[in-house]
């Protein structure tokens, strides 16, 4: 059964700071980066451990709405707000507002369509 009003709210931020914090181990925060000049670098390019990354928290937004497409949607902007936050052109604090922002919009989607 999926969650409802503010209890999928809280799961939804509770999961992305379980796949940016828990689940993003330091070797994934710093190879997701194109700039990352690490030996694993040239045998792992940047845009796996990114794929990597924004999979897991599209597997989560899966699971908690039972949306695939809102799952989908969450890779590709997880994906976008990284590549952003990697080419230093938003902040941390920008990123993680982005991302956000992001569920409360899934949220407000899912109880229009409740």
């Amino acid at each position: 059964m999926i969650a409802q009003g503010g209890t999928l709210l809280f799961l939804l931020i509770a999961g992305h700071f379980l796949g940016d914090f828990g689940l993003q181990s330091d070797t994934m925060a710093r190879e997701k980066s194109r700039h990352s000049t690490t030996p694993l670098q040239k045998s792992v390019p940047w845009y796996w451990w990114l794929s990597a990354h924004t999979l897991i928290h599209g597997g989560i937004v899966t699971l908690l709405t039972g949306s695939g497409l809102l799952g989908m949607i969450e890779v590709g902007i997880h994906a976008i707000a990284d590549w952003l936050k990697c080419e230093n052109r938003t902040t941390l604090l920008q990123d993680q507002i982005l991302h956000l922002l992001t569920k409360l919009g899934f949220w407000l989607w899912l109880l229009q369509t409740m």
